[in-house]
């Protein structure tokens, strides 16, 4: 089994003894490193925090998730000060995009929704990330891919990772020629949209990731998510793509270094 490296995980959200096994397991579990993101200006501190007891296992991401209520403007300019003042130990700018779920959610009851103010949001996120020459981790589905699109292209940011990524084929399309990345989860291995998804991306543009705390379903019903999941992810992916587990692992192993800059860091 090769190394792998969990693209995408909250470990600020796990309770504490849970967060402290999964670090300490990491090695055993051939989980080279993992990418954790940030929710929010707490969220950042507490993940910075837990890069401090393990520097060459946790890589860190900060920024505002989009699937919560938008923050003041004081905060908004408190979060973007400490994201600059952090920018040299950070990796990218993340999570960040736009509250799909949020807003189909308020819509399904009836509700207005307002897009535009967290669109202005991930505009000024962008912006920063830019400015920081960062590359940015996004959470951007289905039709709001094409608005994030738009942003990426207005900020010329080429460094994209979009997380679960879910999207009409053109979407697809369009990220694949501008060479972005996307990251799979358990759930190829029982969600038909992903496996199609996966067959048709370019295998040098994929990466694994748990999203946990996330639960899944199917093989992984009733367990707690963990980064050894992604070694599960990486065999579905080389039997969509024709290729040995070794062969995807190896490319998915390198194409997540390369993107995160992490060969220099360790």
């Amino acid at each position: 089994m090769n190394k792998a490296i969990d693209a995408h995980i909250h470990l600020d959200m796990y309770p504490e003894t849970e967060m402290q096994e999964i670090v300490s397991d990491l090695t055993e579990m051939k989980v080279e490193c993992v990418i954790a993101v940030s929710r929010h200006l707490a969220s950042c501190k507490a993940t910075k925090q837990l890069k401090k007891d393990a520097p060459n296992q946790i890589f860190t991401a900060y920024g505002f998730h989009p699937e919560q209520e938008l923050p003041h403007e004081a905060q908004l300019n408190e979060l973007i000060s400490w994201i600059r003042e952090e920018a040299n130990e950070m990796v990218a700018v993340g999570e960040i995009g736009l509250p799909y779920y949020s807003r189909l959610e308020a819509e399904e009851q009836g509700l207005t929704f307002e897009l535009a103010p967290y669109v202005t949001l991930l505009d000024t996120l962008l912006k920063l990330a830019a400015e920081l020459a960062k590359p940015v981790v996004l959470h951007a589905v289905y039709e709001d891919a094409e608005i994030v699109c738009d942003l990426l292209e207005k900020h010329g940011i080429t460094k994209a990772h979009f997380h679960w990524f879910k999207g009409a084929p053109h979407v697809v399309e369009r990220m694949m020629h501008a060479g972005y990345m996307i990251s799979i989860t358990p759930d190829v291995l029982y969600e038909e949209e992903i496996r199609t998804l996966v067959r048709s991306y370019p295998i040098k543009q994929l990466m694994v990731e748990t999203d946990g705390p996330w639960p899944f379903e199917g093989p992984f019903q009733g367990q707690a998510t963990h980064p050894r999941m992604i070694h599960a992810v990486i065999e579905q992916i080389a039997l969509l793509h024709g290729l040995t587990a070794e062969e995807a692992g190896s490319i998915i192993l390198e194409n997540t270094k390369r993107f995160y800059g992490l060969s220099t860091l360790y």
